[in-house]
């Protein structure tokens, strides 16, 4: 039997961090294989000039030999290079959201700080939210 819901009884501070988590861990996501994808790009861009390089000063004229081995190599290194850069990228991405988040809490708290210094009100406020998170964090 299906129980109604009262979406007024859940607490909307939870349910939005839940959706704001997973909203970031997808958008994380989303930016790393962007990233991975162009880092793998340029890693392999700059490993076929030096291959080709290499191969000029050997062969003299036998280009369908030069062209195999130039691809050859190509798709090895893809093989070899695309699951390690996949992890730099999803590392780089998540510094990066964090750094964003800790860089808009910042201005959040830089903003809020200027507010109570103009208003009496917001910075008692404060200074009680500050007295209860004490006895909170001292039980």
């Amino acid at each position: 039997m299906a129980h109604p819901v009262h979406p007024y009884f859940v607490p909307t501070a939870a349910v939005s961090a839940a959706a704001h988590r997973r909203r970031s861990a997808a958008v994380v996501r989303e930016h790393s294989r962007t990233l991975a994808g162009m880092l793998l790009a340029a890693v392999v861009a700059a490993v076929l000039v030096v291959v080709d390089q290499l191969i000029n000063t050997w062969v003299d004229g036998h280009l369908l030999v030069v062209w195999v081995i130039l691809w050859s190599v190509a798709f090895a290194v893809l093989a070899v290079l695309a699951p390690t850069l996949r992890q730099v990228s999803d590392g780089a991405a998540r510094r990066m959201t964090a750094w964003v988040a800790a860089r808009r809490q910042r201005r959040a708290e830089a903003a809020l700080w200027r507010l109570a210094q103009q208003d009496h009100r917001v910075m008692q406020e404060l200074y009680v939210a500050g007295l209860v998170a004490e006895q909170r964090d001292a039980t």
